[in-house]
Formats: structure tokens, C-alpha cells, sequence
């Protein structure tokens, strides 16, 4: 499907006038000194957006990245999702599929544009908040299109009287004549400090761990290592 063709569908095809059953807004701190790939150490800024509609689900986020020496640079995705029972087209629930959705992501940088087009599915797992498997299609800018899959959870749980979440995604990227597989797992484990401060908002301390083989498609090398394995502090703010 072209490029241009997809992101009028996904821009149009959402209801203008539609109910949004929730939404979380969340800014976050990281900041760490084992990145590959450009500068080792980076603080990055990100604000996100997660809501659930009357159509399906939606979610954004933009990374402000600030290496220790270089440019600043900025990199965002949104994905939403449209749900087949939510649009009357098609049962929701077999077995521990809770979910079917059209799943679309459009990935932004200033480098180039990619766009990803599948199939969606929500999972029943117990003592999990959601889980979450799309398959996709890779439209790529500037390289073959490939095919990727993306699984995502959230697994709340307590000590004492303390809460925790731990949550995150994993991303499976096939190979073509131009680049490499590559295998992101990206997990956050977090401590719900607002609890015994007292504090309204939702207010979470704690580190993101990053594996990453074969960053950006690129092979990892004795002369241009490109595994990444990095541990962050994290603070990240839901209002």
C-alpha cells in the first residue's frame, strides 16, 4: 500500500466526533550512558498519550533526546488501532483473544518516515493489565520493506503495601538484502512513589532496561557494535 494513501487512511479513517472511554497523559525522564550508536550517554524527554475510544485504541509518544555531546534530536510514533467488535464488524472474544483490530503505526523522525499496517490482538492473561500482540507490514523510507512483530504488557503487583508495575514492549523486525533482523525489548520496572507520599497523581520511580540486537538493522561488529544492553533511571509522571 503506498505510503501517501495509508496515512490519509489513517488520518480520515478516525471518527472525528467519537467518545473516549479513557486516556492516560505521561511525561518521563530517562537518563543513561550505554547507548549505541551515536553518543554513549543521553538524557531523553518524553511525553505519551494512551486512550481507549468508541473506535479502538490509541497510542502516542514523542522522545526529546539529548546526548551528552551532538545534536538534539526528536523522534515520535502513533499507533492507533481499530477495533473489528467496536465497529460492529466482526465478533471480539475467541478463547483468550479479547480484541481484533486493524493495528497501524507511523513512526517519525527527521531522517525518514515509516509506516506500519497489520493486525492487532488483545490477550485475557491473568494478573496482567493488557497484553498485546500486532503483526505488521513495514513500509519503509530509504531501505526494503520488511515485516515485524510487536508485543506489549503491563503486569501491576504488590509488595507489602507497596505497589509496582512492570511493563513494556518487545519488537521483532525481519531481515532483507538491506539490513539485519533486529530484536528490541524494552521493559520498564517502576515503584508507585506517589503512594506513601501522599500525592494524587500517579508517580513512578524507577529504571527502563534495554536489550537491543542489531540496532537499527545494523550488524553487530567487533568495529561497530551495535547490541545494546542499557540500563536507565526513570521517573515518569501520569496526569
Amino acid at each position: 500500500m503506498p505510503k501517501t494513501l495509508l496515512l490519509i487512511a489513517m488520518l480520515c479513517c478516525a471518527p472525528a466526533h467519537c467518545t473516549v472511554l479513557w486516556q492516560d497523559f505521561r511525561l518521563s525522564y530517562l537518563t543513561g550512558n550505554n547507548y549505541r550508536l551515536g553518543d554513549n550517554k543521553r538524557a531523553i524527554y518524553t511525553f505519551e498519550h494512551a486512550a481507549a475510544t468508541s473506535w479502538g485504541d490509541s497510542f502516542f509518544f514523542l522522545d526529546h533526546i539529548r546526548p551528552d555531546t551532538g545534536d538534539l534530536t526528536n523522534y515520535a510514533e502513533w499507533a492507533p488501532r481499530w477495533s473489528f467488535s467496536k465497529l460492529g464488524l466482526a465478533e471480539g472474544k475467541w478463547g483468550l483473544i479479547s480484541e481484533v483490530s486493524l493495528a497501524t503505526t507511523v513512526e517519525m523522525s527527521s531522517q525518514a518516515t515509516h509506516l506500519l499496517y497489520g493486525v492487532g490482538v488483545n490477550l485475557d492473561i491473568p494478573h496482567f493489565r493488557y497484553v498485546q500482540v500486532n503483526l505488521y507490514r513495514r513500509n519503509n523510507d530509504n531501505r526494503s520493506d520488511n515485516w515485524q512483530t510487536t508485543i506489549t504488557w503491563g503486569l501491576p503487583f504488590a509488595v507489602g503495601d507497596q505497589d509496582f508495575l512492570y511493563d513494556g514492549f518487545l519488537d521483532w523486525a525481519s531481515a532483507t538484502e538491506d539490513h539485519n533482523a533486529t530484536l528490541n525489548m524494552t521493559s520498564q520496572f517502576k515503584w508507585l512513589l506517589s503512594k506513601p507520599l501522599n500525592i494524587e497523581d500517579k508517580i513512578y520511580l524507577g529504571f527502563e532496561y534495554v536489550l537491543w540486537l542489531n540496532k537499527f538493522g545494523i550488524k553487530d561488529q567487533p568495529n561497530l557494535r551495535s547490541n545494546e544492553y542499557n540500563l536507565n533511571l526513570l521517573l515518569k509522571w501520569h496526569f
